[in-house]
């Protein structure tokens, strides 16, 4: 029995509003001396090196701390962080990656709660209720397109758009059955469609898209034209080369990404300075500058309406790992053709 995500919205916002005002109270601030004597932090991580270089060559101008970044996918960098836990030899101070996949180190009290003095006005709906993991910026689902290829008039205005007989065969999108962001994207859609949000991804499965293993490959199948359009974040409309832009459609998704604090952090200071600077003001500002969504408030990426996308998001809830797994085989039924 899955429980909706309308069934925890409002419990969600009340822990929200206490996170807010209790991380005002407990904003911390790193040890500058302290960190610059251990000289260096150790990240790992699922930042792409476009947007993690500018990060750490603004960090070591600022404070000469030298960063040492192993990068890898979600999975990937979760796994060797437990296992590193579990060994007894946690190798990294600093880990960052979207949510779902790092809160899992929660478990194994991998993490120290840190609140850091830069994230005070961060919009309190991002902010773990634990105090362990600090988000840093956001990363919307949206509906991206060829602008070559697709007429101004027929730029989908709304998600049902989607389902529009022209588009059978020509929508890009990951797997659902095997990547678990879309899977975890289709499901909320009971926030915005309530009880008929299944009757939309049958509905979308009839239109026969086109699968691919992530969200990070569908945009240069729409530049390729291999696909008109394409689910996936809107970001890359900005960050990938050739004729792509975003429909901008009224309600968005977004999942944060967070920078979790080691609890046995060989270099604490450092590491709570380096996620300091991610979250402040010149941190926040270099990231967005990639083209990404900040929690910065006023500091937005150069994509026309993106202070609309950000004051219109809405948060993607966690199903449960039971969920997750009956939400794929569902999935797999309707989008996998034999």
């Amino acid at each position: 029995m899955f429980r909706k995500p309308s069934d925890v919205i409002a419990s969600l916002f009340l822990a929200a509003s206490v996170v807010l005002l209790s991380s005002v109270a407990s904003a911390q601030s790193a040890n500058i001396d302290a960190a610059k004597k251990e000289g260096k932090v150790v990240i790992y991580g699922t930042v792409v090196p476009q947007v993690m270089t500018q990060i750490e060559k603004g960090f070591e101008a600022k404070y000469g701390i030298k960063t040492e970044y192993w990068r890898a996918d979600a999975t990937k960098v979760i796994d060797r962080v437990l296992t590193e836990w579990r060994a007894g030899k946690p190798g990294f101070d600093v880990v960052i990656g979207a949510r779902g996949p790092v809160a899992l180190g929660k478990q194994d009290n991998v993490y120290a709660k840190f609140s850091p003095a830069s994230t005070a006005n961060f919009p309190g709906k991002f902010k773990d209720r634990d105090g362990q993991l600090i988000a840093w910026r956001i990363t919307p689902v949206g509906i991206l397109y060829n602008t070559e290829l697709v007429k101004s008039a027929d730029v989908p205005k709304s998600l049902d758009d989607l389902l529009d007989a022209k588009w059978q065969g020509k929508i890009a999108m990951p797997d659902p059955s095997r990547h678990a962001s879309t899977a975890q994207w289709l499901w909320n859609l009971e926030q915005t469609k309530g009880d008929k949000w299944m009757d939309f991804v049958k509905g979308l499965a009839k239109q026969k898209p086109l699968l691919f293993e992530s969200y990070s490959t569908v945009p240069n199948a729409i530049v390729r034209g291999e696909s008109l359009l394409g689910i996936s974040y809107i970001q890359y409309a900005g960050q990938t080369k050739g004729p792509i832009s975003f429909a901008p459609i009224e309600k968005n998704f977004a999942d944060p990404s967070d920078a979790a604090l080691s609890a046995k952090a060989a270099n604490a200071n450092a590491a709570k300075l380096f996620i300091d600077y991610l979250c402040s003001a010149e941190g926040q500002k270099k990231v967005a500058e990639t083209g990404e969504f900040v929690l910065f408030p006023g500091i937005f990426p150069a994509i026309q309406g993106a202070d609309k996308i950000v004051a219109n998001l809405l948060m993607l809830n966690d199903p449960s790992a039971e969920q997750l797994t009956k939400l794929q085989g569902e999935f797999r039924e309707l989008f996998v053709r034999k």
